[in-house]
């Protein structure tokens, strides 16, 4: 099992979860992370630092948002690897509470 980012982190793009990943597995988009399925270990410590809950386990993926662990694998094979903390793009609280954001994704 792996855990992935939801389309929650697009606009958002909080980094704290980066900061406690013990092997480095995110990587950085222009508004969203990833998270490289083969090199996450399944530790969930990133979970609670998502302050839009945006990560998952795959076992756990909302209906409709099933596309979400290929998306993420596709991203982190061509996103580099971030592993320290960034501030938020300046209005990402302002896309908190927004869904269906996938339409806004940058690659």
């Amino acid at each position: 099992m792996t855990y992935i980012v939801l389309e929650k982190c697009i606009k958002c793009k909080y980094t704290d979860c980066v900061e406690v990943c013990p092997v480095d597995c995110f990587h950085e988009g222009p508004n969203m992370l990833a998270i490289d399925p083969e090199e996450c270990i399944d530790c969930s410590l990133c979970v609670p630092e998502c302050p839009v809950n945006a990560i998952v386990a795959e076992d756990d993926v909302p209906a409709g948002q099933e596309n979400m662990l290929e998306l993420n694998r596709e991203l982190a094979a061509q996103w580099p690897e971030i592993v320290e903390r960034k501030d938020p793009p300046v209005d990402a609280d302002d896309w908190k509470e927004t869904d269906g954001k996938l339409k806004y994704l940058e690659r």
